[in-house]
Order: C-alpha cells, then structure tokens, then sequence
C-alpha cells in the first residue's frame, strides 16, 4: 500500500459520510414540508453506500496476493417509500375535504440519530488521517 492509498481510504470515508450529513440535514430541513414541486409532501430521503477499490496499477498486482484495498462511496439517494403521516387539521390551507393533512415521513429523533452516528463516523476517519499524516511523517524522520 502506498501513501496515495493510505489517505485517500479515510478521505473517502469523510466524503460519504459528509454527503449523508447533507442528506440528514435536508430530511430535518423538510420535517414540515408538505407541498414539493413534484407534488404531495416531502419524502425523506436515505444515502446507500458501496465500497469501491483504490488501486493504482502496481497495487492492482499486489492486491492479489494481499486483497483488495477498498474505499466507500455514495451509490445513489433513495426516498424511503414509508407512508406519510396523515393528520388531522381541517384549518391547514393543505387539508384535503375531509381535514386531513399528510406530512413527511421523517421522524425527527432517528434523524438526530443518523446524524449522531454520521458525525462519529467522520470522526473515526478524521482520526485515522491523523494517524496517517503521524506515521508519514515518522516515516520521513527515520531517513535523518
């Protein structure tokens, strides 16, 4: 494993877990929202991940005997098909005929949630790029 692959496997990590960050922070956003542009209230919206190889051509050969060397990245952004929660507000401009409201299906404490869990990950990532700037640096020392 070279050096190019020791920082780019957390800062891949930091990526993703930044874009779940905004996802969480859009779905908290829109806890109320219940008209969008394409109609009907907002639909929370969830990241998928997938890993995917960091390899440059030498460690494509040394990944067979070691295994690959893989990163994360965002495969896409899902809305949850949950169902929206139907309440009951006959003065709501948005009510339907017989009063009831739908409003997102976003629950606001597992959004804190993912959040809290989110933020640790990105912490955990932060950390191993300072131990890998820590180690390049050591590394360097021992040539003096």
């Amino acid at each position: 494993m070279n050096i190019e692959q020791m920082f780019s496997i957390p800062a891949s990590g930091l990526s993703a877990q930044r874009e779940r960050l905004n996802v969480i922070g859009s779905n908290l956003a829109n806890v109320n929202s219940t008209e969008t542009t394409e109609g009907g209230p907002y639909r929370r919206k969830d990241v998928v991940f997938q890993s995917k190889p960091l390899a440059s051509p030498f460690a494509a050969m040394l990944d067979k005997k070691l295994g690959m060397i893989q990163g994360v990245e965002v495969s896409e952004i899902v809305a949850d098909s949950g169902p929206f929660k139907k309440v009951f507000e006959p003065n709501h401009p948005g009510a339907d005929d017989k009063g009831f409201v739908l409003y997102p299906n976003i629950n606001a404490m597992e959004e804190m949630v993912n959040m809290i869990s989110a933020l640790r990950s990105y912490e955990a990532n932060v950390t191993v790029l300072n131990s890998v700037k820590s180690m390049a640096a050591k590394a360097l020392e021992i040539g003096r």
